[in-house]
């Protein structure tokens, strides 16, 4: 039994991952509605017949079921256990496998933190980024081991099959100064961001529609990632 959090490459890697080991994709989850890539959740979903399950918010215009904060979703042996992390985005939701690890999404990176004013005006960016300044402190609570596992980079990597992963204990050597006060985050995280994701607007109408384009997905996705502050 699997699951899959985020997919953002076609259906066929899942599905040969889980013939080589004998899994079946029971649930597939999204940490937000993605603004950097096109999710493969629904086509992943549907060629599997899993659940497809998304934070609970109005964005979506297609079926899904809805997961809350401190939700524990069973997976064999393993518990998956929603934390509801808004900032990047108001929806955004981590997940902590069995205490070990915690698929944070866009919400914190192994060297950066989700950029809080996609979609938003200079007055709901700080909002957010005050949501991000509260989600990061959550986070920080985990246990020191708990391996951080981001929705991607927040930079260009290797294809060296290496996972971009890093112990929450040495993430707090850099996070703790950025979180020192909530007003000296909010005014970095806003003063610092990178230029706006290419494609972004019509990436997030096509991830809210749960629909692909015609064209190759590629097209629309390619350039660097820029949905971290660093």
């Amino acid at each position: 039994m699997a699951a899959v959090i985020d997919p953002s490459v076609s259906p066929d890697v899942y599905l040969e991952l889980t013939r080589r080991h004998g899994w079946s994709i029971r649930y597939v989850l999204e940490t937000h509605v993605h603004a950097d890539h096109l999710s493969r959740a629904r086509e992943v979903a549907k060629q599997t017949d899993a659940t497809l399950m998304l934070p609970t918010q109005g964005r979506v215009r297609f079926p899904f079921r809805a997961i809350v904060d401190s939700e524990r979703i069973a997976l064999g042996g393993a518990t998956l256990t929603a934390i509801h992390t808004p900032g990047h985005t108001n929806e955004g939701m981590s997940y902590v496998l069995n205490e070990a690890a915690v698929f944070t999404g866009d919400t914190l990176f192994t060297n950066g933190v989700g950029r809080p004013d996609l979609h938003a005006d200079p007055d709901a960016s700080r909002q957010r980024a005050r949501a991000l300044f509260r989600s990061l402190t959550r986070l920080r609570a985990l246990h020191p081991h708990t391996v951080v596992l981001a929705a991607h980079a927040s930079e260009p990597i290797a294809f060296d099959g290496r996972a971009i992963a890093a112990r929450l204990g040495d993430v707090e050597t850099w996070l703790s100064g950025w979180l020192a006060t909530e007003a000296a985050f909010v005014e970095r995280v806003t003063s610092n961001l990178p230029p706006t994701p290419p494609n972004f607007a019509r990436i997030v109408d096509l991830n809210e529609a749960g629909e692909l384009p015609a064209s190759d997905p590629i097209d629309l996705e390619a350039g660097a990632n820029r949905c971290a502050v660093r």
